[in-house]
């Protein structure tokens, strides 16, 4: 299975450790579940990459410590992250890439024909 660094992703973008969303939080992002509007999957011959697009109304409820202030986007997020925020798919996602002109819109890949551990 790949890691992170393996795949080419900027790690010093992530926060150190994952920061768990405390149960405020989350209820505060609930709202805004049904409206995360997911692509479809397309690859090159390595990965398959789809993006993800949250409601922008949403950004403004994300925690401070998932935002890049430099940016203007959040920062990459760990799987435990973006999980809990409501984004939901299968397994071997890496937060990849922000789109930074659209920061509503998270990039993921993952190896192809990828397989879950055992």
């Amino acid at each position: 299975m790949a890691n992170a660094e393996q795949m080419g992703i900027d790690t010093s973008r992530r926060n150190p450790t994952p920061r768990p969303l405390t149960d405020d939080e989350r209820a505060r992002l609930d709202e805004f579940i049904d409206s995360i509007h997911y692509s479809t999957r397309y690859s090159d011959n390595e990965f398959e990459y789809r993006h993800v697009q949250l409601p922008k109304a949403m950004l403004k409820v994300i925690p401070a410590e998932y935002h890049d202030k430099s940016k203007g986007t959040l920062k990459l997020l760990w799987e435990e992250e973006w999980r809990g925020m409501g984004i939901t798919q299968s397994l071997g996602w890496e937060h990849y890439e922000v789109h930074e002109p659209e920061p509503h819109i998270l990039l993921f890949k993952r190896p192809l024909n990828y397989q879950p551990p055992q």
